[in-house]
């Protein structure tokens, strides 16, 4: 039987709902030909926003796991390679099934080990 494991606790936390709600409303607009989850994600990859930062450590509040970060040279081409991936799912969303707010619901209610640390890897040489 599958067995969905939601971080580190079976309730979900108030960023996760927040999430969800968020990107319930992409999955019914995204019906078109522009994403906004792409956008968004292209837009956070680029000019690295305090808020998501944030948001990603509220959305894996309770989990215990120690995070390596990359070299620098790695971290530029993290932040290359994640904003490609976008553009690519971007050109993909154009058709008439909207993939991110799937891939979305994925990421937020699994909260994997790698996005947390993709984030913190894509902040690391963010000037504070």
């Amino acid at each position: 039987m599958f067995r969905l494991r939601i971080g580190g606790s079976k309730k979900m936390n108030l960023a996760q709902l927040k999430c969800l709600s968020v990107f319930s409303v992409f999955a019914v607009i995204g019906f078109g030909p522009i994403s906004p989850g792409c956008l968004i994600g292209m837009f956070i990859v680029v000019m690295r926003p305090l808020w998501f930062l944030q948001l990603t450590h509220d959305l894996y509040f309770n989990n215990t796991f120690s995070v390596p970060l990359e070299m620098n040279s790695i971290k530029t081409n993290i932040r290359k390679k994640t904003f490609l991936f976008l553009l690519s799912l971007f050109m993909v969303d154009i058709a008439p099934v909207p993939v991110t707010p799937v891939v979305a619901f994925m990421i937020i209610l699994s909260r994997p080990k790698w996005f947390y640390t993709l984030v913190l890897n894509i902040y690391a040489t963010k000037a504070r």
